[in-house]
């Protein structure tokens, strides 16, 4: 296979590759590698790429291949977000005030070694994870592989990038208010932000109180569902997750909504809620019943609990970083804000977390899926917000991104699907949501959709 086909083949065909001997482990590290030097230096998708230990982790896959045993990803590279711990690297989380190396994996980091992953490297990230776009002075701009000249979104921006621009197969992400399905939109990916809990955190465990979960990013259904079966916490049937994202949903209650959840009023484009409008007709002819339905969005969701619960996070990573004045000015002023948040005054907001949700998710009292805008405008430009405040790039940044962070306060599963192109050329999706811990049903739809209308083969024409 031509190395170009290899890179952009994703993790499930990869594997499948590696277990079948038409591949070895090192070999595929190799076209990741070789596309890494020529092509990161313009994208930045990387903090950091760690070529010794990857090549000493493949030649062991491949030894493992080579005596028969069979993992889910056994020799497939993964990049890894850099807000997880990586023993022997340090955590930078976007900062150059970050605490040293670690001296082990984080959690979900063993389970993809366990499942046979090669670690590639940390992706970039906003500092502290706190804005849609990965940018910050300390490690540059990472790039959009679709225009280099827009953002990839954040804070997942590297993971997603790297994951578009045939750097790797396969990336994890985080999501604590869209971090994971913003930059997969932008790239062309599918994204899943996983239920609360699904995946561990540790050692960062409960991170911006609840808010924020780790999960894939990936160039098709089925890889999302291996990384999900390779990490899951919570108990289940053996390859639960692959064998929901291959088999047929079934007929379906479909709710389109194209309402925003926050108070404060956004535009959302025509073409975001076209592909609303187009995914409902599609679903229609696959034989789902559709309705158009608008859950119940309290003001009190979005700013009386998630911005206080996100501000309170951003304050308490701040004060964890080893060098907290090496922070953004941006940074340490919302750092500010959130420290005006009390650790009783939290206790009640999270308390209050229960009534919220139900409220919000009555709606899949009659439905078992809400179809939303993927968000409400394409990426903005690289440098957009570079001399603006803390409260200016909030506002602004609020105005293409409404959709997602309602979700993190309710903690169920959501997805972004790949649904087309804008007039820019630039990928747009639509954002499917489950019901709690019912990932297996968004899965076995995203793959119908998939499979209506493909997108796994789409590369970013200026570097495939």
């Amino acid at each position: 296979m031509d190395a170009r086909d290899l890179a952009f083949a994703g993790a499930a065909a990869q594997a499948k590759m590696l277990a079948d001997g038409e591949v070895t482990a090192p070999e595929l590290l190799e076209v990741y590698l070789k596309r890494i030097a020529r092509l990161d230096s313009q994208l930045r998708c990387y903090r950091v790429v760690l070529s010794d230990s990857a090549r000493h982790e493949a030649a062991a896959a491949q030894d493992r291949l080579d005596a028969g045993e069979r993992l889910p990803l056994l020799g497939v590279p993964i990049a890894i977000k850099d807000d997880v711990d990586v023993a022997g690297e340090v955590t930078a989380c976007g900062s150059g005030g970050h605490l040293p190396a670690v001296t082990s994996d984080a959690e979900v980091v063993r389970r993809l070694r366990a499942a046979g992953a090669v670690i590639i490297g940390k992706t970039n990230v906003p500092e502290l994870m706190i804005f849609p776009f990965t940018e910050s002075l300390t490690f540059g701009a990472t790039r959009n592989p679709w225009n280099p000249k827009r953002t990839p979104g954040g804070s997942s921006g590297g993971s997603a990038a790297a994951v578009a621009a045939g750097l790797a197969p396969l990336a994890l992400g985080s999501d604590g208010g869209g971090s994971i399905r913003i930059p997969s939109s932008w790239c062309g990916l599918f994204g899943l932000k996983p239920q609360r809990d699904r995946i561990s955190l540790e050692p960062h465990d409960d991170a911006w109180y609840g808010l924020s979960v780790n999960g894939p990013i990936a160039r098709s259904v089925l890889d999302a569902a291996l990384f999900l079966d390779a990490t899951t916490t919570v108990p289940g049937p053996e390859g639960e997750f692959v064998t929901a994202a291959t088999r047929d949903p079934g007929k379906l209650r479909i709710a389109l909504s194209t309402k925003v959840p926050t108070p404060v009023p956004v535009r959302v484009g025509k073409e975001e809620l076209a592909a609303v409008d187009r995914a409902g007709a599609l679903l229609r002819d696959l034989g789902h019943e559709v309705i158009v339905r608008d859950p119940e969005y309290p003001p009190s969701a979005v700013y009386g609990n998630y911005l206080a619960r996100y501000l309170r996070g951003i304050c308490d990573d701040a004060d964890a970083q080893a060098h907290p004045e090496r922070l953004e000015a941006r940074t340490r002023n919302l750092a500010r804000m959130g420290s005006f948040f009390s650790d009783r005054r939290m206790t009640s907001i999270r308390a209050a977390e229960a009534a919220l949700s139900n409220r919000i998710q009555a709606i899949f009292d009659e439905v078992d899926v809400v179809v939303t805008p993927g968000n409400a405008a394409g990426p903005s430009r690289i440098g957009a917000y570079q001399h603006r405040g803390a409260v200016s790039t909030l506002l602004l940044v609020a105005q293409r991104v409404p959709y997602q962070q309602i979700w993190n306060v309710t903690g169920q599963p959501a997805a972004a699907v790949p649904w087309d192109f804008d007039g820019d050329g630039l990928p747009l999706a639509i954002q499917l949501v489950g019901r709690p811990y019912d990932e297996a049903t968004l899965l076995s739809l995203s793959a119908q959709i998939e499979r209506a209308r493909p997108w796994a083969h789409r590369r970013p024409p200026p570097v495939s």
